[in-house]
């Protein structure tokens, strides 16, 4: 981080962000271009939507806190349920892949996402037998074949 940062949820302007037909919306605590070893986002789920895809890191650990609302979080053992005042952690490799849902039908789902930066960083989308790179000088995502 460049500097001492106080954000507020409700004053960060957030950018929808979508795939797939889903969207959601992040909020930048720590900007990517400010952060060398962490990241955190408020994170907006809209109810019948989730957040960026089922996936797992070779690098960066990354660990959600539930500010409101209910997240149904799948994982290579299944589905865990969190609601509002829980913490859930995601390791690195393929035993932290995970995707985060709202589980409601009525309330926004709302979290802070605190993510490690190691660069390089590969990200693995086993659903869509996809990858992403990223380097201090490239980004992509590609085939995995």
């Amino acid at each position: 981080m460049k500097e001492l940062l106080v954000k507020n949820y409700n004053s960060i302007e957030g950018q929808k962000l979508g795939q797939d037909g889903n969207e959601f919306t992040v909020k930048p605590v720590i900007p990517r271009e400010d952060s060398n070893k962490c990241r955190v986002n408020f994170v907006e789920v809209e109810p019948g939507n989730y957040a960026f895809g089922y996936h797992y890191h070779e690098m960066n650990e990354e660990v959600f806190y539930i500010i409101s609302g209910t997240g149904i979080v799948r994982t290579p053992k299944g589905e865990i349920t969190v609601k509002a005042g829980d913490a859930i952690t995601f390791p690195t490799g393929p035993e932290g892949a995970h995707v985060i849902r709202n589980g409601s039908d009525t309330e926004n789902l709302v979290y802070i996402d605190f993510d490690a930066v190691n660069v390089p960083e590969i990200v693995h989308f086993p659903d869509t037998n996809k990858v992403m790179v990223t380097g201090p000088y490239s980004h992509g995502i590609y085939d995995k074949n």
